[in-house]
């Protein structure tokens, strides 16, 4: 079988003073027909593309949760400044893509859209309320009432429906915004566990997010962090003594998603993680962090494997099914700004 090639796309924020003088040009920018001869090539380039009207079997969603415009631009001077270069000239692999586009991102009631709506616009295909998840706009933030009947369904849950398997893959926490609007309805983002539900939602019947993610669609592969919302208040974090998990119910999520499933696995560091055999494996959780998984610059690769190992590890156990598969992968650590005196 093909080794699974995968690209991740990551931006870094930099903040640079500049005396206002950048170095001298490439001489061969200073000649009009270096500028003619790239426009030709790009022309011809265009129209030599063609349609692919082969129907896809699998399908992979890569979001870079912070990866606007002007992020992107400065990973792309990073880059080509990494290469000796001034930095604008140069290219990022998704700049190379045949297809680019852009899309207004608004929520339903707010002009500033947050993760939980626009999560749900991209993977349920209806734009919502801010705050809300896998809900239309009929629900209202807060209010569990307004849940029921308004859930819809995201590409994920179709994906299984047609037989694929299905997985998420993220840096954040498993139940946050982007990955929960995959398989749950819920009418606030922050509902991670029982803990954080209101008394007129346990009235109302309404379930937290760690519940959904085991209890509504059957993902195969769950890999991320989010450890702490999966057990009850009394266990203790094997990785942070100091740290417990936030279950008021008793309930061990964990175990309840591994007893229904055949040839499962849970994992929450990177020696069991690695031990883990994709071919006798059909569901793998993996939760390397009570919360939100470190920046790649502060992950200790010893304990946490990385995004790319988690998405490899992922394929391989999805491309199994002979119907495809559905895969949504994450990278939500990508901005962080630190201040200079």
């Amino acid at each position: 079988m093909a080794t699974a090639q995968t690209l991740l796309i990551i931006g870094i924020f930099v903040l640079v003073g500049f005396d206002g003088c950048f170095s001298a040009s490439p001489e061969e920018e200073q000649n009009p027909n270096f500028w003619y001869v790239k426009g030709k090539e790009a022309l011809r380039a265009s129209l030599s593309m063609t349609f692919n009207m082969h129907r896809a079997k699998n399908l992979i969603l890569f979001l870079g949760d912070g990866m606007g415009i002007s992020t992107v631009t400065a990973a792309r001077i990073l880059k080509g400044q990494m290469e000796g270069k001034t930095g604008e000239e140069s290219a990022l692999a998704m700049d190379s893509f045949p297809h680019l586009a852009l899309s207004k991102t608004y929520n339903v009631d707010q002009q500033m859209p947050d993760s939980a709506a626009t999560a749900t616009a991209y993977l349920c295909g209806v734009k919502a309320n801010y705050g809300t998840l896998g809900l239309s706009a009929a629900a209202r933030r807060y209010n569990c009432s307004t849940a029921k009947g308004n859930e819809v369904k995201s590409i994920l849950h179709k994906a299984k429906m047609a037989g694929k398997s299905v997985g998420i893959v993220s840096t954040t926490r498993v139940q946050h915004a982007s990955p929960a609007a995959s398989y749950s309805h819920t009418p606030e983002r922050g509902w991670y566990s029982d803990k954080e539900l209101t008394s007129e939602a346990i009235a109302g019947g309404c379930k937290d997010i760690a519940y959904q993610l085991v209890h509504n669609t059957d993902i195969n592969v769950i890999l991320g962090g989010g450890r702490q919302y999966m057990f009850p208040k009394e266990t203790v974090d094997p990785e942070y003594p100091t740290v417990t998990g936030s279950r008021e119910d008793k309930t061990d999520l964990v175990q309840e998603w591994l007893k229904n499933r055949e040839n499962s696995k849970y994992v929450w560091n990177r020696k069991d993680f690695d031990d883990v055999n994709e071919g006798q494996t059909d569901y793998l959780m993996g939760l390397f962090e009570p919360s939100d998984t470190r920046y790649e610059l502060e992950r200790d690769p010893s304990m946490d494997p990385s995004l790319t190992e988690m998405v490899e590890k992922a394929i391989k156990i999805l491309r199994k099914n002979s119907k495809g598969f559905y895969l949504f992968v994450e990278d939500k650590r990508i901005i962080r700004v630190v201040s200079i005196a």
